[in-house]
């Protein structure tokens, strides 16, 4: 139990995000936050370039804190927020007109739920993705402080104590903007991935290997209608089925007693 909602009119929302070396998409995702965030906490965790003194300049606060996972990063960013009511917001996203509009229509009434989903549109290589498993995607990312917090070391969630409505408009994701990145980013997710899964106690990694791969191929392309998406929806197929591939391969290093390379977690500009 995450606390009771209590319910109070003209909600005053904290923008958290976390960042790392994003000083060429951080701009665009604050911009999209004026006039709806009454503060905006960024928690960085080292940044080489220009973030935190962009952030600073348009009005965020900005927190240090080294990297330890996602989940666990956010949940300190929302520990920083002075406001009841959390807006997570990712460097490479954009608040849309639409969805900007639902917020502050929002804010002038009295909340119903305890936290709310926005649906995430994707851009893949200067492309709006609309299948592929990857569209509709509704994710909580308004919520109230005392009833949710963010769960999971890598694909991060929030888990919500209470009822969850939806906000009108569509939360526009830069996901990745050419293939080097792509497999830059694969790279280090599934290494994480592997190690998680061997912290859990998953030792097969053949089957893995031999039958989830091409399962994931076949369920982004064809079940899940990647081949409407064009070249961009083979790709996503590809890269996703290979995802799975790597992982259960590097989960195999792992088992035979093997270790991965570091991590570096690859900053979507810079690669």
């Amino acid at each position: 139990m995450y606390g009771t909602l209590v319910r109070t009119s003209m909600p005053a929302i904290s923008a958290i995000l976390i960042t790392c070396n994003e000083q060429s998409d951080l701009p665009e995702a604050l911009e999209s936050l004026r006039g709806i965030a009454d503060e905006i906490v960024v928690v960085d965790s080292g940044s080489t370039d220009r973030t935190c003194e962009i952030a600073q300049s348009l009005g965020a606060r900005v927190v240090s804190r080294p990297f330890t996972n996602f989940g666990e990063q956010k949940n300190f960013a929302a520990a920083q927020a002075a406001h009841d009511w959390l807006l997570s917001l990712d460097a490479d996203e954009r608040l849309s007109g639409e969805l900007r509009g639902s917020i502050a229509a929002w804010k002038q009434s009295e909340p119903e739920y305890a936290a709310y989903q926005m649906n995430r549109k994707p851009n893949y290589l200067g492309g709006w993705i609309r299948h592929s498993g990857w569209y509709p995607e509704y994710c909580v990312r308004l919520y109230r402080r005392d009833c949710a917090r963010f769960v999971g070391a890598l694909h991060e969630s929030v888990q919500v104590n209470g009822r969850v409505g939806r906000l009108r408009g569509e939360l526009l994701h830069y996901t990745i903007r050419s293939l080097r990145e792509h497999y830059a980013k694969m790279e280090a997710f599934t290494t994480r991935a592997a190690e998680d899964l061997y912290a859990r106690g998953r030792r097969h990694w053949r089957c893995g290997m031999c039958l989830a791969a091409p399962w994931t191929l076949l369920q982004r392309f064809f079940f899940q209608l990647g081949f409407l998406d064009g070249y961009r929806g083979a790709l996503i197929a590809w890269t996703s089925a290979r995802y799975v591939w790597l992982k259960y391969r590097k989960l195999g290093v792992l088992v035979r007693g093997g270790k991965l390379e570091a991590r570096v977690w690859p900053q979507a500009r810079d690669v």
